[in-house]
């Protein structure tokens, strides 16, 4: 009877770090209404952009909300800031960054 040959094969894995940094979301008119306090805070992905909170938010709405529609429309329609400048979707976020949303102001 014969021997199995065994054999030892190393393979060299690519492994994929992951860093996350904390950002707070400053809630302002009706995104008040988001949460009973004035702000949300997310652990997101280094190198985010607002683009990726709206996700965020839109996830946390459909958790939190059961996803919800006129909160997902403020989300979708609101704009963001940082430092007092209003911000695009492809601004890059950075560690311990503060956001505002800021949804539109309707009226007559």
């Amino acid at each position: 009877m014969e021997k199995p040959r065994w054999s030892t094969k190393f393979f060299k894995r690519n492994i994929l770090i992951k860093i996350f940094m904390k950002v707070q979301i400053e809630l302002f008119g009706a995104s008040r209404e988001f949460s009973n306090q004035n702000y949300l805070e997310f652990d997101i992905e280094n190198d985010s952009t607002i683009k990726d909170i709206r996700k965020n938010l839109i996830n946390y709405l459909f958790k939190n909300f059961k996803g919800n529609e006129n909160f997902i429309k403020i989300v979708n329609s609101s704009v963001f800031c940082s430092k007092d400048n209003i911000i695009s979707d492809n601004y890059k976020i950075t560690s311990n960054e503060k956001i505002a949303i800021i949804p539109p102001i309707g009226g007559g």
